[in-house]
């Protein structure tokens, strides 16, 4: 049985660095596919509006649902409104691909650097919550 202090240490460098650097691929993958895709700028504003959508929803996904699991008061309307826009960017990616005039290797390029992404800034903002408790937790037993 681990102790309680070995469930509370930080994520190690090595981990928030990989978390980065798998964000920053996954996002200038997509952004690099995106500046040089013959799509007509429309387009290309449709898939970058769905990776902003993406982002800012696993972000705040992951914040409530450790708000729960931290049993710090979350409105239900909210977390519901997380899913919903989480899987509505899902959604709106396999249909714009499905429907794209783009050969099956740029559709799985862009799924697989939007999924990249999404992963990454699901991971960075857990990092930054477990660095940030860790740190508030210690100077709270240091005071």
């Amino acid at each position: 049985i681990k102790s309680k202090k070995e469930f509370n240490e930080k994520p190690t460098s090595a981990y928030v660095g990989a978390s980065w650097g798998v964000v920053l691929i996954g996002l200038l993958s997509y952004c690099i596919g995106l500046w040089n895709a013959t799509m007509l700028l429309n387009e290309k504003g449709y898939y970058f509006a769905i990776l902003l959508m993406g982002i800012y929803a696993v972000i705040s996904l992951q914040k409530v649902i450790r708000d729960k699991a931290e049993n710090i008061k979350v409105s239900e309307m909210y977390y519901s409104i997380s899913w919903v826009i989480v899987i509505s960017s899902l959604l709106l990616l396999i249909i714009g691909l499905r429907n794209a005039d783009l050969e099956l290797s740029e559709k799985g390029f862009y799924a697989i650097s939007y999924l990249l992404s999404l992963f990454g800034a699901i991971t960075i903002q857990k990092n930054t919550r477990d660095i940030d408790f860790i740190n508030t937790k210690t100077e709270e037993e240091n005071s």
